[in-house]
Parts: structure tokens; C-alpha cells; sequence
């Protein structure tokens, strides 16, 4: 339904929750308790993500009114270490974030003060976005913390957090590889863009 262009990925995870709905109650497996539990846990799993957004419209709006974002941005476009200099920066700080923070709370959090800078740097803007969204999901299974880790440790008991470690290095290097591509030759990132535009 996606690629066939009948809806967009909200109306497609509306079409397959209430396909799920439909089965369980059909199949006889899903009762009023599971099903007052699994709007319980939606519930609050979207608290939890509007929470996230409200902190970062007060916090973006702390940001313009203290003049923060400002002083970020020229601070960064004035740094002595060129444009790759700075967009290396701020990747590592994605990395740094991405091992600690929520992915959704970090691109709202940082995009408000990284975006301008990166824009009076001369980089493409959709590029950048390209980049800080595989930045950002790198830095969800980097150690030390990585939290997507903690997600499948707990997913998968059976195995140890060393082990699931161990499994992401290859990841994690084919990350590192894709990155440094995608920062030297841009055009990978921007070709089926400007084919669409």
C-alpha cells in the first residue's frame, strides 16, 4: 500500500493495527483485557514521544529568546577547523548523544542550533538531514550504552550485552564506512532527490 502510493506510512500503521485488531478478535485470542492492556501501553508510549516534543518546543523556545541558538551558530561557523572540521564536530556529538538519548529528543533538541550553522557552511540542507538521521541511529547502538542494545537485551535474554556488543561491530563498521562516503561524495545522498525535484 506504501509504494503502491494507496497511503502514507501513518494511514499504513493505522490499516495494520486495526488488521491485528481484526484478526486477534477473530481468532479468539484477543480479549477486553489484552486489549484494555495494549491501549494502556500505547497510551503511554505516546505520552511519553508527546512529552519529548512539548520539552523541545519550550526548550527551542527557550533557545530563541535567551539568543542561545545565535551565539551556537556563530560560535561553529567561526570555529578555526573548516566546514568538514565542524560537520565531523558535530557528528561526534551525535555519536556521543545517540549512546545516551532518545533519538526523537536528540534530532529536536540539537537540529534547532546544528541545522543554521550547517546551512551557512554551505551544505546542502537535505544532505545534512540524511546525515544527522544516520548519525543519530549509529549512535543508538554504540557502545558503552547504545540503547538499542538495552532494547534487544531485553528482547533476547538468553544472550549477554558483551554478546550483542560483539554483534554490532560489524555494524557499526559498515556505519562508519557509509558515513565517510556519504560526507565525501554528497551526491550519493542527493541524486533520486534531485532526480524527484
Amino acid at each position: 500500500g506504501i509504494y503502491g502510493g494507496l497511503f502514507t506510512v501513518q494511514e499504513a500503521a493505522g490499516i495494520g493495527a486495526t488488521g491485528t485488531l481484526i484478526i486477534g478478535v477473530l481468532r479468539g485470542r484477543l480479549g477486553w483485557r489484552r486489549i484494555r492492556s495494549a491501549l494502556i501501553d500505547a497510551l503511554r508510549v505516546s505520552s511519553a514521544i508527546m512529552m519529548i516534543v512539548v520539552g523541545a518546543f519550550l526548550f527551542g523556545y527557550f533557545l530563541t529568546i535567551t539568543q542561545f541558538t545565535q551565539q551556537a551558530v556563530e560560535w561553529l561557523v567561526h570555529l578555526p577547523i573548516g566546514a568538514y572540521g565542524v560537520l565531523a564536530l558535530v557528528m561526534v556529538g551525535y555519536f556521543v548523544l545517540g549512546a545516551v538519548m532518545d533519538e526523537l529528543a536528540m534530532i529536536l533538541l540539537t537540529v534547532p542550533i546544528v541545522f543554521p550553522a550547517m546551512m551557512q557552511l554551505g551544505f546542502d540542507p537535505v544532505w545534512f538531514g540524511v546525515i544527522v538521521v544516520m548519525a543519530v541511529t549509529f549512535g543508538m547502538i554504540c557502545p558503552p550504552v547504545g540503547m538499542n542494545v538495552f532494547v534487544i537485551n531485553s528482547i533476547a535474554t538468553d544472550i549477554s550485552l558483551t554478546d550483542i556488543y560483539r554483534g554490532t561491530m560489524p555494524f557499526i563498521a559498515v556505519d562508519v564506512v557509509r558515513l565517510v562516503l556519504l560526507c565525501a561524495f554528497p551526491g550519493i545522498a542527493l541524486w533520486l532527490p534531485n532526480l524527484l525535484l
